[in-house]
């Protein structure tokens, strides 16, 4: 085989051809090390906007490699979307120890070929929950000022986002998030499940007796 055709066999074999499977993805915490170099193989895969907009201009290669082994060894959790045993999206608990005003960060990756299925609202609501099991009370979230959707989604969970140095910036109260919506949810489920089974069983009790009727009229 000549020197060209190799480097375009190379370059097919590099081609993500995954499609995406709705239903079949969930989300879960990376093991702290084991696990992160699927961290940096979904940061790898993103493309030059989505790159652009996560590393606010840090495209090339060698610094996503550095910054995901960074991200093995100071602590950093996390939350994974995972299809097919890769990750497809991520979302980024990093260490108050990190941050020069002492808050923790969460950052957001999400690829795009699974994008618009609530990715980003499912590793939002997770890595919240893994920031007040931590015990914080307040997180930053830094996105690129182009990412309209992370910056709207940021704001539906309360960030109050500014722009600096080139990026949108603001900070998450975690006291102040709506935690009586997980109690609603829990109480008017089985309330909507009764209702449901009752409306049920109403509509059946009429089939059988409209059946019944019709046999005597007969």
């Amino acid at each position: 085989m000549c020197e060209g055709s190799r480097e375009e066999s190379q370059a097919v074999s590099q081609v993500d051809t995954f499609r995406p499977r709705p239903g079949f993805g969930y989300a879960r915490t990376l093991s702290q090390h084991e696990e992160l170099p699927l961290l940096r193989d979904h940061l790898l895969r993103l493309d030059a906007e989505s790159r652009h907009d996560r590393f606010n201009g840090f495209l090339d290669d060698s610094f996503i490699e550095r910054y995901a082994a960074r991200c093995a060894a100071d602590g950093t959790i996390v939350v994974a979307y995972m299809e097919n045993g890769l990750v497809r999206g991520a979302a980024e608990l990093h260490p108050p120890e990190q941050s020069e005003d002492g808050l923790p960060e969460i950052a957001f990756s999400v690829e795009a070929c699974v994008r618009r299925r609530g990715v980003g609202s499912l590793l939002f609501q997770r890595v919240i929950s893994e920031a007040r099991w931590k015990g914080y009370r307040k997180l930053r979230v830094t996105t690129g000022s182009q990412n309209h959707a992370m910056r709207a989604l940021a704001a539906k969970f309360g960030a109050h986002l500014a722009f600096r140095h080139g990026e949108s910036t603001g900070t998450i109260d975690l006291t102040e998030q709506p935690q009586d919506e997980l109690a609603k949810l829990v109480i008017e489920a089985p309330i909507a499940a009764a209702r449901a089974f009752f409306t049920l069983n109403r509509a059946c009790w009429k089939l059988v007796t409209r059946m019944y009727g019709d046999k005597r009229a007969a």
